[in-house]
C-alpha cells in the first residue's frame, strides 16, 4: 500500500488522535533548533558569553540523555497517553519560565526542565502514533518522520520571526503551541494498552552489552558531536541577524527532512546502509572543515549543505540501532540514545571553550575529526554492525524505519 494514498490507511486518512500527536511532535522537534537564530540575541540580552549561552543545548541534551533510562520505565507503568501529557506539561511550564529568565543561569536551568519534558514526549510519541494509526505502521511512521523534518526546519524560522522582536518571545510561543497540543491530545487521544512487560531502569544499559548496538551507539556519539557543533556553535560564527540566521537554518532543516525521508532509503537500496553511512560521515567531515576555514559565504553554504548529510546519517543510524540487536526496539533505542545524546550535550559546551583556547577554526577541525572517528567505527566494527551476517537493508514501511529522535 502506498502510504501517501489518500484512501483508508493512507497518511492523509488518519484518526484525529494521530494528527494531534503528530502536530505536537512538530512543535516538540521545533524546540531543538528554536534557539539557534537567537543565540547571539540571548547573549546580548543577558550579558552572557557564547560559552554560557551554548549551555542551553548542554543542559537540554544532558537531561535528555539521562531521561532515556527513565522514559520506558515511566510509560510502561502509567501508559502512553499519560506520559505524553506529562511531557507536554513539563515543556509548557519550563518553556514559559525560560521566557521570564533574568540571568543565563536561570535560562539554562529552565531549559533542562524543558529537556526532560521533551524526552518524555518524543520517546513515547512514535509508539502512540503507530498504535493509534489506521492501515499499519507505514503511513504512521512516515507521518512521524515528516513531523520531525518539519519541526527541525520550522524551529529556527519560528525562533527568528518571534526573536526579532525579543529573544523571550520564542519561548512563550513554544509554551503556547505545546499547550494547544496538550489540549488536543487530552480531547482526541484515548489511553492505549500498556506493555505486557514493564521496563526496568537498567534494561537500556543491559541492551548495550550487544556488540552491534554498542558499536552503533559509539559511532553515533562521535557523529552527534559533529552534528551539534554545527547546530549550536555555527550561529556565533555566522553572526547574522535572527531573520538571516533563521533562513539559513530553515534551509538546513529542509535538506535534513528531504534527505532523511526521501533520499536516504533510495541510497541504501542502491549502495547498502554501511557504505552510505561511512561515505556520508566522510563528506560531513569535509563540509565542516570548509565551514570552519571558508569565507562567510562558504560558511553559509556549508551550514545548509550539512543538513543533507545529517539527514542521511540520522536515518541510517536509527535503522542500525533498532535492527542490529535482538533487544526490544524501545529498549534498544533507549540504550542507543542514552549514549549518543551525551555528545549533543558535550559539543555546545566544548566548541566555545576550544575557540577560547585556540581560535575560531579549531572547533570545526575537532568536529571533522569526530565525524571521521564515527566512520572509522563503522568500518572497524562492520561485522558487529551486520545483522545475520548480511549488510543491513532499509526496511521499507516497517517499524525499523523510525526517526533517530525517537525513544
Amino acid at each position: 500500500m502506498d502510504p501517501f494514498d489518500a484512501g483508508a490507511g493512507g497518511i492523509l486518512r488518519q484518526p484525529k488522535a494521530v494528527w494531534a500527536t503528530a502536530g505536537a511532535s512538530v512543535v516538540a522537534f521545533m524546540g531543538i533548533g528554536l534557539v539557534d537564530p537567537i543565540l547571539p540575541s540571548i547573549a546580548k540580552g543577558l550579558d552572557a558569553s557564547a560559552g554560557q549561552v551554548s549551555l542551553l543545548f548542554t543542559s537540554y541534551f544532558l537531561i535528555t540523555a539521562l531521561a532515556m533510562l527513565v522514559t520506558g520505565f515511566v510509560s510502561s507503568r502509567i501508559g502512553g497517553r499519560k506520559t505524553l501529557l506529562l511531557g507536554l506539561a513539563f515543556v509548557v511550564v519550563f518553556a514559559g519560565l525560560a521566557g521570564t529568565s533574568d540571568t543565563v543561569g536561570q535560562l539554562v536551568g529552565y531549559r533542562a526542565g524543558w529537556g526532560l519534558g521533551n524526552a518524555l514526549f518524543v520517546s513515547t510519541a512514535l509508539a502512540v502514533i503507530v498504535g493509534a494509526a489506521d492501515g499499519g505502521s507505514a503511513a504512521a511512521i512516515l507521518l512521524y518522520e515528516s513531523a520531525l523534518g518539519l519541526g527541525m526546519a520550522c524551529g529556527p524560522l519560528l525562533g527568528a520571526l518571534l526573536g526579532d522582536a525579543s529573544w523571550r518571545y520564542p519561548f512563550f510561543g513554544t509554551a503556547f503551541l505545546m499547550a494547544i497540543g496538550f489540549l488536543c491530545i487530552t480531547v482526541f487521544l484515548k489511553e492505549q494498552p500498556r506493555p505486557a512487560r514493564k521496563t526496568s531502569l537498567l534494561d537500556p544499559i543491559r541492551a548495550l552489552g550487544h556488540g552491534g548496538l554498542a558499536s552503533a551507539a559509539v559511532s553515533a556519539f562521535f557523529y552527534n558531536y559533529t552534528f551539534f557543533t554545527v547546530l549550536a556553535f555555527t550561529p556565533f560564527v555566522l553572526n547574522m541577524t535572527p531573520y538571516k540566521s533563521g533562513a539559513v537554518f530553515f534551509a538546513w532543516g529542509v535538506l535534513l527532512a528531504v534527505f532523511s525521508v526521501l533520499v536516504a532509503p533510495r541510497m541504501q537500496r542502491r549502495f547498502g546502509s554501511l557504505k552510505v553511512l561511512g561515505g556520508s560521515l566522510v563528506l560531513l567531515a569535509a563540509d565542516v572543515l570548509v565551514l570552519g576555514y571558508g569565507n562567510h559565504t562558504a560558511a553559509i553554504v556549508c551550514t545548509i549543505l550539512s543538513g543533507a548529510f545529517i539527514g542521511v546519517n540520522n536515518t541510517v543510524y536509527t535503522e542500525l540501532a533498532l535492527g542490529v540487536s535482538d533487544a526490544p526496539r524501545p529498549v534498544a533505542s533507549a540504550g542507543y540514545n542514552f549514549v549518543r545524546w551525551f555528545a549533543a550535550a558535550a559539543a555546545p559546551y566544548f566548541a566555545p571553550k576550544i575557540e577560547e583556547w585556540t581560535d575560531v577554526h579549531v572547533p570545526f577541525v575537532v568536529a571533522a575529526v569526530t565525524a571521521l572517528l564515527g566512520a572509522v567505527v563503522v568500518v572497524v566494527r562492520r561485522r558487529a554492525l551486520t545483522h545475520d551476517a548480511e549488510e543491513l537493508e532499509p526496511k521499507h514501511a516497517s517499524e525499523d524505519s523510525v526517526t533517530v529522535f525517537a525513544n
